[in-house]
């Protein structure tokens, strides 16, 4: 053998040595035939697409590469092959997503359109000097309560600062200058969401985005919080989510309003008529979709029960007590185990998948500060005979050694069942070991991530060092009201695209691990698991049927 001969095969040993280690690899050798075909084809698309695509300059975007910043390269990949085909993947489970932040910004909107009683003011008038910077606010009223003054419009010279006019009036009267109805509409999308100068110019640092990320979400929160609106946001939600591929949702909700605003203007609907409308509307779903053969599409939804991290002990108190009142209460729609099982098809809604502390980790309080309520939390689960299991957000930051950084150790220690982001879980090799033996899985987020500015595109996350290191991981979208990422398949896209290694197999992996590591129970886990594996399979010889439309 040459020297040239043995280098090369020092080389491919080495190279499939370490790749060995992946912890999408385990299942290499069980890949049908039809699953390698897939994947050739996907790898093919991918090489394409980006000599063809990305390669080339575009007039608003001068340097495209595959995984580039999200927003500003999210019309390009709508154009590809890939994305195309990615679309139709079963993603499995969605089990990072704020229920109130999740539906299309757009589809929010026309749904607040529906409602007379949603009002609106702005702090001044609307014109071409003020729509930039202006930040109006949403308030249901009472019925037949309407505006104080008669003001019929936001935008005309003599508007009385604050005075609140009807949502539908304030649309259709917005001023010509300013775009009329769409001009409106573009105004308040753009309230919503985050705009790529946002992102990548004017708060481009982790921050500041931060700042503009609150605000999205305070403006929206209303029209979420409105419930005689909720249950329809419930409905498109799902609908959404399940049109993308998801076929099991964990949906976190913030229980910190303790109180939804009800049809007749007041703070007055408890956190109990949240989980019974949430069951009512995947029931309903769910029945829709049995009568078109189609029942598996939406396995369940659970919901994990959230408040904001800045709350007193006392307050911490309250909510944990809440929690566990409503798990004893909807023992199926909040996650964790459950002492009946109703048959051998799963349940369809459950109260809590768990319990987590949601907010800027940077800025607010951290797990210890909460060290003594949580571990009362626990104790009083076990004298319930309860099971709520903490699932925390943990280490988004860039931070090291920060309290942000070192909520993965308290996560940790408290037994959290899996890390939401784990950003920062690259820097301590002991606890990624942790995470991989005992099966922590970390919820990625990674459009999320690149729009927080915690990475400045895909290329950079540190997603491969969690799959090179064996550690379980989910793909999950995070907020996509905010980040206009709907469903699984903008982000599916972005790590597939970033990446020579990863792989349309890969992302079977993925989608398989968010399912093993739910909180559904073993039977319940099955179920989802061969339903799952089904629609895959039957994805995969598509994809192999069409390879010449590809």
């Amino acid at each position: 053998m040459s020297s040239l001969d043995e280098y090369s095969t020092n080389r491919a040993a080495l190279i499939a040595e370490d790749r060995a280690l992946r912890v999408d690899h385990a299942r290499a050798a069980t890949h049908t035939t039809a699953e390698l075909q897939a994947d050739a084809i996907v790898r093919r698309i991918r090489k394409e697409e980006e000599e063809a695509i990305w390669a080339k300059e575009h007039d608003d975007v001068p340097h495209p590469f595959p995984g580039m910043e999200f927003l500003t390269g999210k019309h390009i990949i709508l154009k590809t092959k890939l994305f195309k085909l990615l679309s139709k993947m079963p993603k499995g489970a969605l089990l990072h997503a704020h229920l109130d932040i999740t539906v299309n910004s757009k589809s929010l909107l026309e749904l607040a359109l529906q409602y007379p009683t949603i009002h609106i003011c702005a702090p001044t008038s609307i014109n071409a000097a003020t729509i930039s910077s202006v930040s109006p606010e949403f308030k249901p009223h009472p019925p037949g309560l309407s505006s104080s003054s008669g003001a019929l419009s936001l935008s005309v010279t003599d508007y009385i600062p604050n005075t609140w006019i009807p949502l539908q009036t304030a649309r259709e009267n917005f001023a010509p200058s300013l775009g009329g109805k769409d001009g409106f509409d573009t105004w308040i999308l753009g309230k919503m969401s985050i705009t790529p100068s946002e992102a990548y110019i004017t708060h481009n640092n982790n921050i500041r985005i931060w700042d503009k990320f609150r605000e999205a979400i305070n403006f929206a929160r209303p029209l979420v919080y409105y419930f005689p609106l909720f249950e329809k946001y419930v409905k498109t939600f799902l609908l959404e989510t399940v049109a993308d591929g998801v076929s099991y949702i964990e949906a976190r909700i913030n229980f910190s309003p303790k109180y939804m605003v009800g049809e007749d203007g007041q703070e007055n609907v408890p956190h109990r008529e949240w989980l019974i409308t949430i069951n009512k509307v995947a029931q309903d779903l769910k029945q829709s979709l049995k009568e078109r053969g189609c029942e598996d599409d939406l396995i369940g939804i659970r919901i994990i029960y959230t408040i904001i991290r800045d709350c007193s002990l006392s307050e911490m108190e309250w909510y944990l007590e809440d929690c566990l009142a409503l798990k004893k209460e909807f023992p199926h729609l909040i996650a964790g185990k459950c002492t009946v099982v109703e048959s051998t098809t799963p349940f369809l809604t459950s109260l809590d998948a768990g319990f987590d502390l949601v907010g800027d980790e940077n800025i607010l309080k951290p797990l210890i500060d909460y060290i003594e309520p949580l571990l009362g939390f626990q104790k009083r689960q076990k004298e319930l005979g309860l099971d709520v299991p903490f699932i925390f957000h943990g280490g988004e930051t860039c931070g090291d050694g920060t309290k942000a950084d070192v909520n993965l150790y308290d996560a940790i220690l408290l037994g959290t069942k899996r890390i939401g982001h784990g950003f920062s879980l690259v820097k301590h090799p002991k606890l990624m070991q942790i995470c991989r033996e005992k099966g922590i899985a970390i919820e990625v987020c990674p459009i999320s991530n690149e729009i927080l500015r915690l990475t400045a595109s895909m290329t950079m996350h540190p997603l491969p060092i969690l799959l090179n290191n064996g550690v379980p991981v989910a793909l999950s979208s995070d907020d996509p009201t905010v980040f206009q990422n709907m469903g699984l398949s903008f982000d599916f896209f972005q790590v597939l695209a970033a990446s020579e290694v990863t792989s349309l197999l890969t992302l079977g992996h993925l989608a398989r691990d968010s399912i093993t590591y739910s909180t559904l129970e073993d039977i319940q886990k099955a179920y989802a698991l061969a339903a799952w594996e089904k629609r895959w399979t039957t994805y995969v010889q598509a994809i192999v049927a069409l390879d010449g439309a590809f």
